[in-house]
């Protein structure tokens, strides 16, 4: 099989940047600068001590923070990230990004660049949204109304997406939406170890190429309330968004096909309730022993969990919250290599 879509390079929408702080400002560029990343979404967390992962678009403006593991309201932090770059972003002396002497890890994505208004749904959004490698951000004011579309720019159906209420109003928690739950008013909460459950969070509509829906809810459509969203779609050789496994009970555990190496893998048990885990291929030299927990700010723990393959990744543990037995389990995935690029060649596994 080959990939003639763009992505046999996917450094280009999707890197992961390693830093150890020194608590003065500073650039932090991204590994390969040929890539010209130009990222629109960072993801940061302190490694090595307790503190808040970290999240900063450009569609809500450089400074501008919010916080998967909790349910704060958007704060701006004029010592944070001041700019975002191509090849790097500035970052002030912010002790959760940047404190002296801690390890730190960052996720950067791109998407569309430059943002603009979107008409399709009921709801206007402001959108960065970029086509070929299914990522788009997605910022709204609700109305307060059920079923309401909201465009998302990226010519793709939604595999998933990750909801925050941004305004000071009231602080839900955050909204994951994912083709496994079904879309039918069934929703995660991505700072909490809770099950799958169903309710209004979600909508009830199917997500097509221009939009996805909402429900009436707080966390997602409150009246007059600022959001922001984060809206993914699997690419052949660059993601696995909003995929599913059932688990074995074993160390010698379930195999999950990706169609590429991955350089990321975020996943949690839907089926019953257990936390949310993120390895990268940076953090270890397999992806294997080395993770972090999205819902809680806990400093990155070392234990045998998976490996990274060339197609995919395969459980190391019987674990309940890695790979119960008949426990069914969502992750989303990002590459470092496709399986076989455009000219035939293949991945190796780390």
């Amino acid at each position: 099989m080959s990939y003639t879509n763009g992505l046999d390079n996917p450094e280009l929408f999707f890197q992961i940047v390693l830093y150890t702080g020194n608590g003065s400002n500073r650039t932090i560029s991204y590994p390969n600068a040929d890539a010209d990343l130009d990222a629109d979404m960072i993801w940061i967390k302190q490694r090595s001590d307790a503190t808040s992962h970290t999240i900063f678009d450009t569609v809500r403006g450089a400074q501008k923070a919010i916080f998967p593991n909790n349910t704060n309201a958007e704060t701006t932090r004029t010592d944070a990230i001041s700019a975002f770059g191509t090849d790097g972003f500035d970052l002030g002396a912010n002790g959760d990004l940047n404190a002296n002497t801690e390890t730190h890890v960052a996720w950067c994505w791109k998407a569309g660049g430059s943002s603009s208004s979107n008409s399709d749904g009921d709801i206007t959004t402001t959108i960065s949204a970029n086509t070929t490698s299914g990522i788009s951000i997605c910022k709204y004011s609700g109305n307060g109304s059920n079923d309401q579309e909201l465009g998302h720019g990226m010519n793709k159906i939604p595999d998933m997406w990750l909801i925050k209420r941004t305004d000071s109003a009231s602080t839900p928690n955050w909204v994951v939406g994912a083709k496994p739950l079904g879309f039918d008013d069934n929703y995660m909460h991505l700072n909490t170890t809770d099950a799958a459950a169903s309710s209004i969070n979600s909508g009830t509509g199917t997500p097509t190429t221009s939009v996805f829906f909402v429900g009436d809810h707080a966390s997602v459509n409150a009246s007059g309330a600022t959001y922001i969203s984060y809206v993914f779609s699997s690419v052949q050789g660059f993601s696995k968004i909003g995929g599913s496994y059932v688990g074995n009970g074993s160390s010698d555990g379930t195999f999950v096909y990706t169609g590429f190496r991955p350089a990321m893998v975020i996943q949690k048990v839907s089926s019953t309730t257990g936390s949310w885990h993120i390895h990268d291929s940076k953090r270890s030299i397999n992806g294997t022993d080395k993770y972090l927990y999205p819902d809680t700010s806990e400093a990155e723990v070392s234990t045998t969990r998976m490996d990274f393959l060339s197609n995919g990744f395969k459980l190391r543990s019987d674990s309940s919250t890695w790979n119960g037995s008949g426990a069914t389990f969502m992750y989303m995935a990002f590459a470092e290599a496709p399986f076989v690029n455009s000219k035939g060649v293949p991945a190796n596994a780390r």
